[in-house]
């Protein structure tokens, strides 16, 4: 028998989802008759203890018996159990600096550690993201900022509501006064962001016509990496040579600043790709944007005026333009910020339903196999050791 844990989100903020919903975990106990799923007890998880019950799945504190354990967030080193096999975001394949410390106990621990962003198709896609919800929570959560920073109208946050159909429910009748919204990426996040623009019947238009027409009802443009970055040679684009040169490419955005009154970023960004606009840019009188929904989160990264995360509670503060400095947000000559890191965390349960979904069609059936090219290729850490794809986080480990 093999035993799998859901194990309790410990990282604060307290994450409420979960891998797998009640409903899929008996699904999974219908169709596994070699594996128990264990659901250690949660006071935050967006499902009750009581609905895991109600399903026949066990709920136990002591998952010692356990060989599998599947989070979502980072887990706390001083959480993490001896020898266990773990999935869960870890946020340490970039280095990031502050879960080096948990990197370290894994390997103390001889943990075996299987990064759900590292989990990818044969041609490379990633299988596993939240990414879609995001682009639903931030379209909206930017729509947000911006009726409250005019005064034109107003809409329910996000996490008053108990799913994403309760969410739509808020949007009939809802009327928006005329305005502009550029979207950038082509990713799961920009198909959440359409999602919203299609619920609230906001009409596309090709970027060129967005560009330089007026219009008495809200309009939107995407642009996709192919029209956002041009190579410096040549002005074409190659997605391939774009994600190994993006230095020799220039940013397409600047132009949009003047036309927009609404950003909302899904962009893939790394450090080597140039920003959409500068300091320089955001405080010309020119600089039409008044809300930023930066969905992706990189801090100074593709957006410059993202100087930290923000929170679901309180999800917008402002920017300064000219200063750049961390103000209060719906000023008149500043640009609204909203940053938030862990959007899909207000959408919890048809965030769980979905992310489950993908589990149990792409990964479950290689977990249980004694050898899977998907589970090797995303374990980071096993044994005591980094594997060999991961052995370029040695020195990040050993400082």
């Amino acid at each position: 028998m093999l035993y799998i844990a859901l194990i309790r989100e410990e990282k604060q903020p307290h994450d409420y989802r979960v891998a797998f919903t009640p409903s899929q975990c008996q699904w999974i106990a219908r169709h596994y008759p070699q594996v128990t799923i264990i659901v250690q007890p949660s006071p935050w998880r967006c499902f009750k203890d009581e609905e895991y019950e109600r399903a026949g799945i066990t709920l136990s504190e002591d998952l010692s018996h356990c060989q599998i354990l599947f989070g979502i967030k980072e887990v706390p080193a001083e959480k993490l159990l001896p020898g266990k096999t773990y999935l869960f975001f870890s946020h340490t394949r970039k280095k990031q600096p502050q879960n080096q410390q948990m990197l370290k106990t894994i390997l103390e621990k001889k943990i075996n550690l299987i990064d759900y962003e590292c989990l990818v198709h044969p041609d490379g896609q990633r299988i596993l993201g939240f990414g879609f919800f995001a682009g639903v929570v931030g379209a909206h959560n930017g729509l947000l900022a911006y009726g409250r920073k005019t005064g034109s109208f107003s809409l329910t946050p996000v996490y008053a509501c108990h799913d994403f159909k309760e969410l739509i429910n808020h949007y009939f009748g809802a009327k928006l006064p005329p305005l502009k919204i550029v979207i950038t990426g082509s990713g799961r996040v920009a198909a959440g962001t359409l999602e919203v623009m299609g619920l609230l019947g906001i009409k596309y238009l090709p970027p060129e016509e967005y560009l330089i027409n007026t219009y008495t009802y809200p309009v939107y443009t995407q642009l996709k990496a192919g029209e956002l970055y041009l190579r410096k040679k040549d002005k074409t684009y190659s997605r391939e040579d774009f994600h190994n040169h993006p230095d020799q490419y220039d940013c397409r955005f600047l132009p949009y600043v003047t036309a927009s009154d609404i950003l909302m970023n899904g962009v893939y960004w790394d450090e080597r790709i140039p920003p959409l606009f500068t300091w320089a840019d955001l405080a010309k009188d020119n600089f039409r944007i008044k809300v930023i929904a930066d969905i992706t989160d990189d801090k100074h990264g593709s957006v410059p005026c993202n100087i930290g995360d923000s929170t679901i509670e309180d999800p917008v503060y402002g920017v300064d333009r000219h200063t750049k400095e961390l103000i209060a947000p719906y000023q008149k000559d500043s640009v609204d910020m909203m940053c938030v890191s862990n959007l899909p965390n207000e959408l919890p349960r048809d965030a769980s339903q979905y992310f489950g979904d993908q589990l149990m069609k792409y990964v479950f059936d290689d977990l249980l196999k004694s050898e899977s090219t998907v589970i090797h290729n995303a374990t980071i850490a096993t044994n005591g050791a980094l594997t060999e794809r991961f052995s370029y986080l040695e020195e990040y480990v050993s400082a």
